[in-house]
C-alpha cells in the first residue's frame, strides 16, 4: 500500500494533535514506558547472547574432555604395543 502525500499529512497532523494534547506528566509516563520496553528488549538480547556463549563454551569443554580421553587411550595402547614388541606381557 502506497502512502499518498495527503495521507502523510493527515497522519502527521493527527500525531501532532495527540502530541500537543499530552501534558508534561503524561510525556514523562510515555518516556518511562519507552525506557522500560527498551530495557526489556536489551535484557532479552543480552541474555540470549550470554546463553549462546555459555552453550558454545560447554560444547568446547565437552570436546576437550573427549579428546583427552582419546589421547589417554592412545597412550595406553602405545604402552601395551611397546611392551608386546619387547616380548613382555602388560
Amino acid at each position: 500500500m502506497k502512502v499518498t502525500p495527503l495521507d502523510a499529512t493527515t497522519y502527521a497532523g493527527s500525531g501532532l494533535t495527540i502530541g500537543s494534547a499530552l501534558t508534561l506528566s503524561q510525556w514523562g509516563v510515555v518516556a518511562g514506558i519507552v525506557t522500560a520496553l527498551l530495557t526489556l528488549a536489551l535484557n532479552v538480547w543480552y541474555t540470549r547472547q550470554k546463553n549462546a556463549r555459555e552453550r558454545h563454551l560447554a560444547e568446547q569443554q565437552a570436546d576437550l574432555v573427549k579428546q583427552q580421553a582419546h589421547l589417554a587411550d592412545l597412550a595406553e595402547r602405545e604402552a601395551v604395543a611397546r611392551l608386546a614388541a619387547l616380548g613382555l606381557k602388560p
